[in-house]
């Protein structure tokens, strides 16, 4: 199988810097860009929003991953919300390689594109260029998922630190999802994922890379994280007020889906899957679910500190939100 190799994203230099919003889950990161799309339409200037969410991209995953609702998405154009089918994969090469084709389309229609999200692997691919590791192949993700249901992840984990222990000394013994990929990467190159990065050129989006100078990246980095918390447990608790449940039960009326999907694997949607399973109760579900989310946004703040050039503001901040949305206003106007 052919390897992906490493691109070094272009920007034509007679195109502005494309307005990238992130932040961690919770921020608010649609309702600064949802101003920002206001403010466009009274000077006469047309946005277009790209999500950079690895969730957004399912249909079906409405309630439990905070999608934009129907009205917001019929105000504002929107792009990679609802492309796939759950059964479906999505990667960060893929978003990448879309990204910068919807950048140009936009760019090409006299309008402005503006990505906004939180999935930060798709923020590496689509800022750094794609690193020589090879694209997934299904049938030995198939062979792998079958092995490790049988044996368990901790024993797939042992078999990782045989073929590649510098990877492996990076992943938990229960990361099935990181795991396999390590795993699937041998099988196809015949070599550790650890040396194919090796390889591939340095300024990656790792600590301390410098920020890429076709992009304007806005960070909302919240100063109270125990105001974050109790944020993140308000929109569960009304996530499951809305019917988040009954989306997955209805998820589950589909017979392809099953528990190693990534769909199924994000933030929420794991933990109902294995309330409805019977596997653990529902106050269980809610700890876990908001544990995970809260440890989501630790990883994303992480990701975040580490790119030099960003633009940092606090949501909880008015005055900062305020500047945060003066700032991208400026973006336009340039």
């Amino acid at each position: 199988m052919q390897t992906e190799p490493y691109i070094q994203p272009q920007h034509a230099p007679e195109t502005p810097p494309v307005l990238c919003i992130v932040g961690p889950t919770g921020a608010g990161k649609t309702h600064l860009a949802m101003a920002l799309a206001q403010y466009a339409k009274s000077i006469d200037l047309t946005i277009e929003l790209i999500s950079m969410d690895s969730a957004l991209v399912y249909r079906g995953l409405d309630i439990g991953s905070a999608k934009p609702t129907k009205s917001e998405q019929a105000t504002v154009i929107h792009h990679l919300i609802d492309i796939l089918d759950p059964t479906e994969v999505y990667s960060a090469a893929r978003f990448a390689k879309d990204a910068k084709q919807l950048c140009e389309e936009i760019h090409s229609r006299g309008n402005m594109p503006v990505v906004v999200g939180g999935t930060m692997l798709y923020w590496r691919a689509w800022a750094y260029g794609l690193s020589s590791l090879p694209p997934a192949n299904p049938e030995i993700r198939a062979q792998l998922d079958e092995e490790g249901k049988a044996i368990g992840w901790p024993a797939m984990h042992a078999k990782l630190a045989g073929l590649d222990p510098t990877t492996a000394a990076r992943l938990k013994p229960n990361d099935s999802q990181r795991v396999q990929r390590a795993l699937e990467v041998f099988a196809i190159t015949g070599k550790p994922m650890s040396s194919l990065l090796a390889d591939s050129p340095s300024d990656d989006g790792r600590e301390g890379a410098t920020m890429p100078k076709w992009i304007q990246l806005v960070s909302l980095e919240p100063s109270d994280r125990a105001r974050l918390h109790a944020n993140l447990e308000k929109r569960f608790d009304e996530m499951l007020a809305a019917g988040f449940l009954d989306e997955v039960k209805a998820l589950r009326t589909n017979s392809e889906l099953h528990a190693d999907l990534p769909a199924i694997r994000s933030v929420g949607y794991r933990q109902a899957w294995e309330f409805l399973n019977g596997e653990i109760d529902a106050e269980q579900m809610r700890y876990k679910a908001l544990a995970a989310t809260r440890q989501l946004g630790k990883r994303q703040l992480t990701w975040l500190r580490a790119i030099a050039g960003r633009k940092t503001f606090d949501p909880f901040n008015p005055t900062e939100m305020q500047a945060a949305l003066d700032y991208c206003k400026n973006t336009l106007k340039k």
